[in-house]
C-alpha cells in the first residue's frame, strides 16, 4: 500500500510541475513580443520533433505489416508457378498416356503385341508390333508382369526384332531378395521356366523359395522386377553357388509385353567407354 501512494504521489508532483511549467511559458509570452517569437519557434520545433518521431514509429510498426503483405504476394507467386509446373507435367502425361506411354523415373514404358516368337532353338527371337514410327530404338528391353522377356536388337519401320531370353547367348544380372547377392541368370537351355543363377558367394544366405529380381545393374531393365524363385543349389569348384530359377514367366504363351528404355542409356554407355579408354 505503501508503495502504491508513493507512485500517486510522484504523478500527482509531476503533474503539478508540468502546470506550472506551461502556466510560466504562457505569461513569458504575454510578457513581450521577443519572448513570445522564442516560445513559438520552440514549441514549432518541438511539435516537429514529436511528430518526426511518432512518424518513425508508427513507420516501423508499419513495417510488420508491410513485410506480411510481402510474404503473402511470395506466397502467391510460388503458388502459380508451382501450379503452372503442375500443369505442364499433367498436358506431359496426359499426351503420354494416349500414346500409351508412360514414364516412371529414368524410364518410358509403353505396350505393345507379339506378332511371332520361336522357342525351340538355341537363340530364340520374337517379333513386336512396333518398329521406329512408334519410337522404339534398339537396346529396349522387353517385359511383362513375371519377368523379363528380351532386348530389341534391330528395328524397321513398323516392327522390332527381340533376342529372347530363351537365348544361350543371354544373361542378366539378378538379385536374391530385395538386397541378397548378385549374379548373372541364364536360360537352362531346356525347360520353358527355367533359369540358372550363378557366381553366388559362398558367404551369402538363402533358402528355396526365395524369389530373384532384376538387380538394376544394367543400363536396360530397372531394378526389382520379380523373375522367379529359388529352387535346388550346388557348389562349383568349392568357390561359388550355382542355383536353379522356376521361372514366373511361361514362354510358350507371350502375347502381349511391355517395352522399357532407360532414358539415360546414352549417357551411361559413353561414361563407360571413357572410363575404359583409361
Amino acid at each position: 500500500m505503501a508503495g502504491k501512494r508513493n507512485i500517486y504521489r510522484t504523478g500527482i508532483n509531476v503533474a503539478i510541475f508540468i502546470f506550472l511549467e506551461v502556466a510560466a511559458l504562457g505569461l513569458l509570452r504575454r510578457s513581450s513580443e521577443g519572448q513570445s517569437f522564442f516560445i513559438n519557434q520552440m514549441s514549432h520545433s518541438f511539435a516537429a520533433k514529436v511528430w518526426g518521431w511518432s512518424q518513425n514509429v508508427g513507420d516501423y510498426f508499419a513495417l510488420k505489416g508491410i513485410n506480411n503483405d510481402l510474404a503473402t504476394d511470395n506466397f502467391l507467386l510460388q503458388t502459380a508457378i508451382a501450379k503452372m509446373d503442375a500443369d505442364a507435367d499433367s498436358i506431359r502425361a496426359a499426351n503420354a498416356a494416349k500414346d500409351g506411354i508412360v514414364v516412371a523415373g529414368r524410364y518410358l514404358f509403353s505396350h505393345a503385341s507379339v506378332i511371332k516368337y520361336s522357342q525351340n532353338k538355341h537363340h530364340n527371337y520374337l517379333i513386336i508390333g512396333k518398329g521406329a514410327k512408334d519410337g522404339v530404338t534398339a537396346h529396349t528391353g522387353v517385359i511383362s508382369s513375371k519377368g523379363v522377356i528380351g532386348i530389341i536388337d534391330t528395328v524397321s519401320t513398323n516392327y522390332a526384332y527381340a533376342r529372347s531370353f530363351m537365348s544361350s547367348n543371354f544373361n542378366l544380372s539378378t538379385r536374391i531378395g530385395h538386397e541378397g547377392a548378385v549374379g548373372p541368370m541364364a536360360w537352362d537351355g531346356k525347360s520353358m521356366n527355367g533359369a540358372i543363377l550363378r557366381e553366388i558367394s559362398l558367404q551369402h544366405k538363402f533358402k528355396q523359395g526365395d524369389t530373384v529380381y532384376t538387380s538394376g545393374h544394367s543400363s536396360i531393365f530397372p531394378p526389382d522386377i520379380p523373375l522367379g524363385t529359388i529352387g535346388e543349389s550346388r557348389i562349383i569348384n568349392g568357390s561359388t553357388y550355382e542355383i536353379d530359377v522356376h521361372l514366373f514367366q511361361d514362354y510358350s504363351a507371350i502375347r502381349y509385353v511391355t517395352l522399357v528404355s532407360n532414358m539415360d542409356r546414352q549417357e551411361i554407355v559413353s561414361l563407360e567407354k571413357k572410363g575404359d579408354e583409361q
